[in-house]
C-alpha cells in the first residue's frame, strides 16, 4: 500500500483583514541595541505582510511626528491611542526587544576545556486597540545564539568564531519566526 498524506490549510489564528489597516511602531530596545529594535521591526513587518493579505501596514519610526509628540517613555496604550487618533488606524503593533551582552560560559572536566560565548534576546509584541488601548493579541519569545567556542580536548584545540552582529541577526530572525506564529497560516496532516 502506498503511503499518502493529505494536508489541509489552517488559517492564521489572528486575521488582520478585519482591520484593513494597522500600524507598527519601531520596537523599543535599549540604547546600545537601538539598531536591533529596527531590525526586529523590519523582519516582523516583512513576515506580517507576506502572511496576511488584504491589509495595509503603516510603519512608524521614532522620527514620526506622532511618536515624537509623546513624552519619553510613554506606555503602549498612550502610544496606540495617539497613533489611532492621528493616523486613523484601528490597531497598532508595539514591541520591546531586550538583548543581552555577550555572555561567556565554560566548564573544565577530565575530557578537556569547553568555553562558549553566547547572546540571548527576548521579544514581546502586542497588538493594541487604538480606541480602548486594550490588548487584542500578544506574543513573546526568547532565543539564544552562539558567538564562538573554544574546545581543548586531548591537547588539540578547536576554535569557532563568528561575527557578533551575525549572531544577533540570527537570534532576531528566530524571535520573529516564534512571535509571528499566530499570524501565519499553517498546514495540518489529515
Amino acid at each position: 500500500a502506498a503511503c499518502s498524506s493529505k494536508y489541509s490549510p489552517v488559517p492564521a489564528r489572528l486575521d488582520l483583514s478585519q482591520y484593513g489597516r494597522v500600524a507598527i511602531v519601531t520596537f523599543a530596545a535599549d540604547q546600545e541595541n537601538d539598531g536591533m529594535g529596527s531590525l526586529a521591526t523590519q523582519h516582523f513587518a516583512e513576515t506580517l505582510l507576506a502572511s496576511q493579505s488584504g491589509i495595509e501596514l503603516l510603519e512608524l519610526g521614532t522620527a514620526d511626528s506622532t511618536i515624537r509628540a509623546l513624552p519619553a517613555g510613554a506606555d503602549g496604550v498612550a502610544l496606540a491611542q495617539a497613533v489611532g487618533k492621528q493616523r486613523g488606524v484601528p490597531a497598532v503593533f508595539v514591541g520591546t526587544l531586550k538583548v543581552s551582552k555577550v555572555k561567556p560560559r565554560g566548564h573544565l572536566d577530565a575530557s578537556g576545556v569547553n568555553l562558549r560565548a553566547g547572546v540571548s534576546a527576548e521579544l514581546t509584541v502586542r497588538l493594541l486597540s487604538t480606541s480602548t488601548g486594550g490588548t487584542v493579541w500578544r506574543s513573546s519569545s526568547v532565543a539564544n545564539g552562539s558567538v564562538g567556542r573554544l574546545n581543548l580536548s586531548g591537547g588539540l584545540p578547536s576554535i569557532a568564531l563568528r561575527d557578533k552582529e551575525e549572531a544577533y541577526g540570527e537570534v532576531v530572525r528566530q524571535l520573529i519566526v516564534d512571535v509571528t506564529r499566530d499570524l501565519r497560516p499553517t498546514w495540518v496532516r489529515q
